[in-house]
């Protein structure tokens, strides 16, 4: 239950006021391109801030009037010599302590004011509910994090989505928060270390998260930060399942985020589920279905003012094309892609599509070179999708590195494939995925017939621990194994997908 008004003067309500400094700081970048240039600084001197788009919208519009300890020591590493009400922040002071208390109580008649009731804001960077909630037990305890693999046991973050409040099977603003959090911390741990392992703990967040909705809920706008927010858990929690071979499960999870996208009227969340929809279906071998999908994505994002939103659902659907050989379709699918992607990143793009820039650009368009047997065509994409990778994005490295691996395999180049494929054997140290694991098999099976090759027979060896070593780990089954038929028979096709067209060319 959450703590009486009166017990902490940060979780008092006070009017929100734009930061228009720090909106000047951030210049021309889009939200998510300064979410990842914030990463990057934390990352330069020791720091671990989980910062998206969305942070940087509650920043500018002044829901966050003080960062926390440690997002201040990085804004101030990124802007040197500016205070924090140089960046637009209200004193430390004031919004913590004695003088935080003093402007709580000034503003506490607006929190009792209908009139006014939207248009405050809850202070949640250190109420005593979200202490609770992802604090409290240790980083790793709500997820129950300890008992997996150690790169996830070591990096994992809280991701704990609190029950309705018990009093009066209440939900409010603090649970909303807790369920977007919930979203953020799952994201980063998979675009750092893959999906395995996690999959399994982020359903508990999930099943809280849908409890909510049926929870007491005062306010519509509240209603509609919980349903956004639970539909976008299910799409993280069916991308876990995607990438770690579950195919059943992923559809599953992106039905009911499609179906609360319906519920809620929500042309977002429907777009990003069919999305999703559309790039599980390719990966399953449904083709066509892949297509229809990427067309319901596009005509829902249709009014969403996000061009970056618009390419990613053309690639999806081009993906489709390709795998159906359909050149004039893929090619075209391609061209809308691109034409949007030249119009920028916009305030309205989706924080969800942080990850999608110049690289993902050049690596979906090297997916679909590869399934049209434009090998050569892959190469040039693949490598720089790797080389434009933030390297933040852990695991999208190791998957275009492997696809890179794939393409210099089919284009005849054995050599050079080995050298790849060796570099994301080292990435899966850190990273745990079915597809790439599905990814590099195919490319040792291409690579075979030039084991007399040293950096070939460097590679196999190598790939043959490491698959000793992941069976080992997972009872004897690998990724294709584990999972269902429909799923082994998707997991196979894909890792053969790249080079179904062509094969590796002669000897060294």
């Amino acid at each position: 239950m959450a703590s009486p008004p009166a017990s902490s003067a940060s979780s008092r309500t006070v009017p929100a006021r734009p930061n228009l400094a720090f909106r000047q700081l951030r210049g021309r970048l889009s939200p998510g391109e300064f979410a990842a240039a914030v990463r990057r600084s934390a990352r330069e001197i020791g720091e671990q801030v989980s910062c998206d788009a969305r942070y940087v919208g509650r920043v500018e519009s002044g829901e966050i009037r003080c960062p926390n300890y440690a997002y201040e020591r990085v804004f101030r590493h990124m802007f040197p010599g500016l205070t924090l009400p140089d960046m637009g922040f209200t004193p430390r002071e004031a919004v913590r302590g004695r003088g935080a208390r003093t402007a709580a109580v000034s503003a506490a008649p607006l929190a009792t004011d209908p009139a006014h009731r939207d248009t405050c804001i809850q202070i949640h960077e250190e109420s005593d509910v979200l202490r609770r909630a992802f604090i409290t037990g240790g980083p790793a305890a709500a997820l129950g994090f300890a008992a997996l693999h150690p790169i996830e046991a070591t990096a994992a973050t809280s991701a704990h989505v609190p029950g309705p409040r018990a009093a009066a099977g209440r939900a409010g603003a603090a649970e909303a928060t807790a369920v977007e959090e919930a979203v953020r911390q799952i994201r980063l741990l998979d675009d750092r270390h893959g999906a395995e392992g996690i999959y399994r703990r982020a359903t508990q967040p999930l099943r809280a998260a849908y409890e909510l909705l049926d929870a007491d809920v005062q306010r519509r706008s509240v209603s509609d930060r919980l349903h956004a927010g639970a539909g976008e858990l299910a799409i993280t929690v069916g991308w876990l399942a995607h990438d770690s071979g579950r195919f059943g499960d992923a559809r599953s999870h992106y039905a009911e985020a499609l179906a609360t996208a319906r519920v809620c009227g929500d042309a977002a969340l429907e777009a990003h589920a069919f999305c999703n929809t559309a790039f599980l279906a390719r990966d399953a071998g449904r083709p066509r279905e892949a297509v229809r999908a990427a067309q319901a994505a596009q005509q829902a994002a249709r009014h969403l003012a996000s061009p970056r939103l618009l390419s990613l659902l053309a690639l999806r659907e081009a993906g489709g094309w390709a795998v159906l050989a359909d050149r004039a379709g893929c090619e075209q699918a391609l061209a809308r892609a691109e034409r949007h992607f030249a119009g920028g990143p916009r305030d309205g793009d989706p924080e969800w599509m942080s990850f999608y820039g110049e690289a993902e650009l050049a690596g979906l368009e090297a997916q679909c070179w590869s399934a049209l047997g434009e090998a050569g065509r892959a190469v040039e994409h693949a490598r720089r999708a790797v080389a434009l990778q933030d390297p933040h994005f852990t695991r999208n490295i190791a998957l275009f590195t492997a696809e890179l691996a794939g393409d210099l395999a089919d284009s005849g180049q054995p050599e050079e494939a080995a050298t790849a494929g060796v570099r994301v054997l080292t990435l899966l140290e850190q990273v745990r995925s079915a597809r790439i694991r599905a990814m590099l098999d195919g490319t040792a099976r291409k690579l075979r017939a030039h084991r007399d090759c040293g950096a070939v027979a460097g590679f196999l060896e190598r790939h043959a621990a490491s698959a000793a070593s992941e069976e080992d780990a997972t009872g004897g089954a690998g990724p294709v194994e584990r999972a269902g038929p429909v799923e082994r028979a998707g997991l196979a096709g894909r890792a053969g997908l790249a080079g179904r067209a062509g094969r590796a060319g002669p000897g060294c």
